[in-house]
């Protein structure tokens, strides 16, 4: 349950109540509405001595919404929480109408539009339409709730995913940094991974295309760890068929040590 901002009459921040609190200080006369949302309550009377706790703000940011909470963290309650929804992507498609709305002009040739040059060039720090309006809000929000309580910290969840380190732990060094196609080209690559060989029929010195072992139509991606070489003939009997349903009559080639 999150707590009402309380300010007192010289508009300073107080320590958030609960909502009975202030509906009770509200039926007595002694605070009135200062704010729909977040929902604020200003006190009519000067409050001195008191003292007031200090509150950390945690933002979980994400491409449509972004979680703020105000944790005390001396005793561990969360006193306020709330989600930002972002028009991110509505922004990227206003902007996306919008060109198209003007190429579709120019090619009517309804209008003359004289030449501009170096009309592009994007100063320092230039992001995005939607990713600014993202983080403008996000400052907005936490700018507005430092107004209300006394905030000393902020803390932002950082979600970054290794893809390197998930497929090989073992992964360090130089071979890190290349990374798996250093000095090949994809093709390259799978001729010397599958040493020049179909990797479903073992066929050798025929040409060789490249197959996705987990069909695209079925989710597979194009990373190099699920691709493969196949001859024609194997290609075309596979389709979009599952690896597993492929070689249900060849359980050897299923072992995880043949697709590594």
């Amino acid at each position: 349950m999150s707590k009402v901002f309380v300010l007192d009459t010289n508009k300073q921040p107080l320590n958030p109540i609960y909502p009975g609190r202030a509906r009770m200080l509200l039926s007595q006369g002694k605070a009135a509405v200062f704010r729909r949302y977040p929902f604020t309550v200003i006190l009519k009377d000067e409050v001195a001595n008191l003292k007031i706790e200090s509150l950390r703000v945690k933002i979980d940011p994400g491409a449509k919404t972004t979680g703020l909470a105000l944790v005390n963290d001396s005793t561990g309650e969360v006193v306020w929480v709330t989600e930002l929804q972002h028009r991110g992507f509505q922004i990227r498609d206003a902007l996306t109408s919008r060109r198209q709305l003007r190429r579709s002009r120019r090619n009517r040739k309804i209008r003359y539009r004289k030449p501009r040059f170096l009309n592009r060039t994007r100063l320092k720090g230039w992001l995005p339409p939607s990713l600014n309006s993202r983080v403008s809000n996000i400052l907005t929000w936490v700018k507005r709730v430092s107004s209300l309580c006394q905030i000393t910290a902020i803390s932002q969840e950082l979600v970054r995913f290794d893809t390197q380190q998930m497929e090989d732990s073992e992964i360090s060094g130089v071979g890190y940094q290349q990374g798996t196609l250093a000095g090949y080209e994809i093709r390259e690559f799978l001729l010397e991974k599958w040493n020049r060989t179909c990797a479903y029929c073992g066929v050798k010195d025929t040409p060789l295309e490249i197959e996705h072992i987990n069909p695209r139509s079925k989710g597979g991606s194009n990373r190099v760890s699920n691709l493969c070489l196949a001859c024609n003939p194997c290609n075309q009997k596979k389709g979009n068929q599952d690896i597993k349903d492929f070689l249900k009559g060849k359980p050897d080639l299923l072992l995880p040590k043949n697709w590594v």
